[in-house]
């Protein structure tokens, strides 16, 4: 009788009976940031002193509109900062919701995964190894488990836990005993099989008495945002220092102490590039959204500046460029050879069936045990005892419990391992290796059958048991239909494929070249991999792209060669043994669907599908996240050098100030929804799939970009200033501010224009942000030219006609010429 049958869990109304009376399976989650907490945070910030600053001024002066106007702009742009925050939060909430942990149970009398927060006490809960438990209980069935409590204990060495006896189950149980039968949230089972009882939950559990999560690990700002942080503090300070330095020179020159010290702080506000670190919060936080719709799930931010600069890509062919959906397609014997799909198999046949069968998991998990337990269900129960695979023995061993205190033994797994348990001499070897390479030429994952009997109790090792080989079993694993034009997509991005698979050298190439990945330097095994110095094998790799019977230990050297070559390395694993390589690479990812928590918690992305069409499908994300980023701080830098200079230099040139505070305030309020949706928001790159990696040590923000922006800028404050200074020769000093304002703020919108479509098409639909921006401020810039009570606050007029043509053209050329460039290269790459 199998566990579901013995133990059918509670039924699922009973389960919601009882959610509805503890709670759900989590503990409080991390307060969000209030709405007056970052309001106060903000007003911390230097611009925003110094708009209050300036506000205070013009009240204090008895310039009540200017006052008014500042103190409006400053609650504007703080209501703005909140909006891109509930923005950021909704993202990562949604995040939250996809990488909530799962937890496999049976209701009903049936095996079903659910959300590990709708675990009830009284829920049978299936445990496995690589598998964190989300919940206390209480182990009732299945083998002996090895767990690591170090997050509760501290001791790093794992326990040993025990079936509960039918009395045990109350009382309050520590952390740290051996041989209990108490499991608890939060650990980790490093061993073994079971079914365990849930008894708490949520807060109530050991983990949350301690109010302790290991779920939710607070996030911490990447690199990137430290340095930008870091800059935007620093040049807070000297545009304090600035702002004093141009107040006291302006008295001093002109004594006019006020007027000083309004040039002061315009000056400062518009050299603080305070948009650098909301932008790059923002653009994490959806770029991370993007991602997890394209069923890649990001678990550590930073990982978004690295996508972009992969070089080789590691994956397992099972699951990843293959369907994971195995099915029996051979069954070998030395009476004969049969395919089950075409009609019933033969007696000797089933009788090999019927063994596989009780060498697969009960509740199986593994796509091959699945396969094998659809064509035989084999005996109910529980076997005695089970030998799980291991790097020393690639086979799993169960032992079942016969008539009269007899036992049966079943073994399966890979060839060379049961050949080796059987004890075959080498001529019968050499005979069965034949028939396993055949099998395999034709792309089928061959797995060996041994089985032994004994009379009373089975041996402690089972290589003091006499195996007898049984048989051959062939599975398919059919390639995924969409995996070809991935790797076509990934050679054509620069980007080398390398297939890693414990399978026989034989199926990874038949694989691998249906996938259509370069076989010609053929195929490197793992006991090669591991027998090679690394200088060796990290020439090997230069050219090896099909890795077979490699095990999780090797594939830590394999990514440790790459990156000895100068590899940017991902790499791709599902199993407790592959942490150490998801660690070691540039970018680990996880796989979704059959990875285990500590391959997860290893890694920096989860692939939500396990298939490799969403790792090219991340790469591709990642460099546009990569490409709009960068463009969005080019603009950033580039329109603040127009607006300093503009503040700065008709103070050198003698000339009547251009900019006031609240006129930078306007270009600020643009300036921050144009970065945070028409930047992110900006479709890829045609060409970005068509080139290489970029370098790993090409910063995102370095100084060929810095360079861009200074030309850029200097660009547009040089056709402002040219248009202020040409109408001050024949214009009232309000009509010529007018102009140079309308050409700067025109400007502005052009160059958002010219650095955010990157050659693309004006009015697709990723720009309707853009439309709507512009024409919003511009409708604003009108009523600020055209109605006399706002002209007056922005001490500026309607321009003439002539005027109006002037700084229109010089908008158009100063912003624009960027655009022109770009479609110039673009049309020499065609």
């Amino acid at each position: 009788m199998s566990t579901a049958d013995a133990h059918p869990g509670l039924s699922q109304a009973e389960a919601e009976r009882r959610l509805a009376a503890v709670g759900p399976n989590e503990l409080p989650r991390p307060v969000a940031r209030s709405v007056p907490r970052i309001v106060l945070e903000t007003l911390r910030e230097p611009m925003f002193l110094l708009l209050l600053g300036a506000a205070g001024l013009y009240l204090a002066l008895g310039d009540l509109s200017e006052g008014l106007f500042l103190t409006a702009g400053a609650a504007v742009a703080i209501g703005l900062v909140i909006l891109q925050e509930a923005r950021s939060e909704r993202a990562l909430s949604a995040l939250r919701e996809l990488a909530q942990p799962l937890a496999r149970v049976i209701r009903d009398g049936a095996e079903q995964r659910l959300p590990a927060r709708e675990l009830v006490p009284g829920d049978l809960l299936l445990v496995g190894e690589g598998e964190r438990l989300p919940a206390d209980a209480l182990l009732v069935a299945g083998d002996v488990l090895r767990v690591d409590e170090s997050a509760l204990t501290g001791e790093s060495a794992p326990v040993a836990k025990r079936l509960a006896l039918a009395e045990e189950g109350g009382g309050d149980p520590a952390p740290g005993e051996a041989l209990s039968p108490h499991l608890f949230a939060g650990t980790l089972v490093v061993a073994g099989q079971g079914v365990a009882e849930v008894r708490r939950t949520g807060a109530g559990s050991a983990i949350g008495r301690i109010g302790r999560s290991l779920a939710d690990i607070p996030s911490e700002p990447t690199p990137l945002q430290r340095t930008a942080g870091r800059l935007a503090g620093i040049l807070g300070v000297l545009a304090l220092v600035f702002c004093a330095g141009v107040a006291v020179a302006y008295g001093l020159v002109r004594s006019d102490w006020i007027d000083g010290a309004l040039a002061g702080i315009t000056f400062a506000i518009a050299l603080i590039p305070e948009e650098f670190p909301m932008v790059l919060a923002v653009f994490l936080a959806l770029g991370a959204w993007r991602l997890a719709t394209r069923q890649v799930l990001v678990r550590r931010s930073a990982v978004i500046e690295t996508l972009g600069a992969a070089t080789v890509l590691c994956v397992d062919k099972t699951g990843t460029l293959t369907e994971n959906r195995m099915e029996v397609a051979r069954l070998w014997t030395r009476v004969g050879e049969s395919d089950p799909r075409a009609g019933p198999p033969a007696a000797d046949a089933l009788a090999l069936l019927d063994l596989a069968a009780l060498a697969s998991a009960v509740r199986p998990t593994d796509p091959m045990d699945r396969a094998v337990r659809r064509l035989a269900q084999g005996r109910p129960g529980e076997p005695e005892r089970t030998w799980p695979l291991t790097a020393g023995r690639m086979a799993v061993i169960q032992v079942w419990g016969e008539a009269g205190g007899a036992r049966l033994a079943a073994a399966k797994g890979a060839p060379e391992a049961i050949f080796t348990l059987c004890r075959l001499d080498p001529n019968e070897t050499e005979a069965l290796q034949a028939a396993v390479s055949r099998l395999a030429v034709e792309g089928l994952r061959v797995l060996a059958v041994a089985s032994a009997r004994t009379q009373g109790g089975f041996p402690d090792e089972p290589a003091q048991a006499d195996f007898a080989f049984a048989g051959l079993v062939g599975f398919l694993d059919p390639l995924r239909p969409e995996a070809a034009a991935a790797l076509a997509e990934a050679r054509g991005a620069g980007i080398r494929v390398v297939m890693i698979t414990g399978d026989h050298p034989a199926t990874a190439l038949a694989i691998a070249r249906a996938a259509g990945l370069d076989v010609g330097a053929g195929v490197l095994t793992g006991a090669e991999v591991a027998a090679m110095p690394l200088d060796a094998l990290a020439r090997r790799l230069a050219h090896a792209q099909v890795f077979a019977r490699v095990v999780p230990e090797q594939k830590l050297r394999i990514v440790e060669a790459l990156k000895a070559d100068g590899e940017v390395v991902a790499m791709t694993g599902d199993g407790v043994n592959d942490a150490p390589a998801l660690e070691a690479a540039h970018i680990g990812i996880a796989m979704g669907r059959k990875g285990t928590d500590v391959a997860r918690e290893a890694a920096d992305l989860v692939l939500l599908d396990d298939s490799f069409p969403a790792i090219v499908g991340g790469v591709r994300m990642g460099r546009r996240i990569f490409a709009n980023l960068r463009r969005a701080l080019t603009y950033i830098t580039a329109i603040h050098v127009p607006i300093a200079g503009l503040a700065l230099a008709p103070i050198l040139l003698g000339l009547p100030p251009m900019l006031f505070p609240m006129h930078v305030v306007l270009l600020e309020l643009a300036v921050d929804p144009t970065c945070a949706l028409v930047f992110e928001a900006a479709r890829s790159d045609a060409r970005a799939m068509r080139r290489p990696p970029r370098p790993r040590d090409e910063p995102l923000f370095g100084p060929a970009q810095v360079g861009v922006a200074l030309i850029q800028g200097l660009g547009v404050l040089t056709g402002v200033l040219a248009v202020y200074m040409l109408a001050l020769q024949d214009h009232p000093e309000a009509q010529a501010r007018g102009a140079a304002f309308l050409a700067l703020v025109l400007g502005n919108l052009v160059l958002a224009l010219a650095d955010s479509s990157g050659g693309g098409r004006l009015f697709s639909r990723d720009r309707v942000a853009y439309w709507l921006i512009a024409a919003a401020v511009l409708a604003v810039l009108a009523a600020v030219l055209a109605l006399p009570a706002l002209a007056a606050v922005f001490r500026v007029a309607l321009p003439s006609a002539d005027l109006l043509a002037l700084a229109v053209a010089a908008a158009l050329a100063a912003g624009g010429w960027p655009a022109v460039v770009n479609r110039l290269r673009l049309a020499r790459a065609r």
